[in-house]
């Protein structure tokens, strides 16, 4: 069962929920999928066993062959390759690594060559457990090809958790693409629930099983719960803010290792989520 943990915005407390929900199951894997700004690892302490590079093709045009006839900057439709009077110019960072300009070159003018756009790490936790994480190239635009590899490479799991992207950009349709269901992390301000109104609509147009929990939900008020009320949307657990929880986590700890509180929280959450698979 693959299960995504995604947020409408960034601090409403997604990848704590994440690592202590993956921290308090008997088995399974976790991928983090912010490839951006990967931060699981900083709470899981596990062993290194694999790194790997992660490389997007991109076109490469051989000025001898090339005629300038322009039906490659025709085709793509991220402006990726546009020919000019003595030169083809190529933006790789554009470039979404389909294939399509050489196929219709009638040269055979254009090969594809690799270029890394990041790194997974692979971490053993113990004998159950698998943790991965994606780091994405400084300077690069997009890491939906490291989030399809990590997801590639993840497949078979029996439990995947996925600590996804925060928001509803191309990184975190990507991450919930084979999700079976979805966990969304909301805190009870405006912000919060502006932007949990969006991942909502994300999931229903993409036609996801979800629900809700509500993290610190003290600071708040109770507007987020009139609205999961009247849309019908499950509240799986509402966690308190606690200061105690928050230097907890600023030195990198687990809080299930610390709080009998929210160890019960993450197994009232397994237990609506994943029933007795997790026996």
């Amino acid at each position: 069962m693959n299960i995504a943990i995604l947020s409408g915005k960034g601090g409403t407390g997604k990848t704590t929920l994440s690592v202590n929900l993956f921290s308090y199951l008997n088995k399974g894997t976790l991928i983090d999928t912010d490839v951006e700004e990967p931060n699981s690892h900083l709470f899981l302490k596990g062993k290194l066993i694999k790194e790997e590079g992660v490389y997007k093709k991109y076109p490469l045009v051989d000025d001898d062959l090339c005629n300038y006839c322009g039906k490659c900057g025709d085709f793509c439709n991220f402006n990726a390759i546009i020919p000019a009077k003595k030169k083809v110019l190529v933006f790789q960072d554009l470039c979404h690594d389909c294939g399509g300009c050489s196929l219709v070159c009638p040269t055979d003018a254009i090969k594809y060559i690799d270029k890394e756009v990041g790194k997974i790490y692979h971490h053993q936790i113990d004998d159950n457990k698998l943790f991965l994480y994606g780091n994405m190239t400084v300077g690069e635009v997009s890491g939906v090809k490291i989030i399809e590899t990590l997801e590639e490479t993840t497949k078979n799991e029996e439990i995947l958790l996925i600590d996804s992207p925060p928001g509803t950009s191309c990184s975190t349709v990507a991450a919930i693409k084979g999700a079976d269901y979805c966990i969304i992390c909301a805190e009870p301000t405006p912000f919060g629930i502006s932007d949990m109104r969006m991942v909502v609509e994300l999931l229903r147009a993409e036609k996801r099983n979800f629900g809700v929990v509500v993290n610190k939900y003290n600071l708040g008020n109770s507007e987020i719960f009139k609205y999961l009320e009247e849309e019908g949307i499950e509240l799986l657990e509402k966690i308190k803010f606690d200061r105690e929880f928050a230097n907890l986590l600023a030195d990198g700890e687990l809080l299930i290792n610390h709080s009998e509180y929210f160890t019960n929280k993450m197994a009232n959450i397994a237990k609506k989520v994943l029933g007795d698979k997790n026996d």
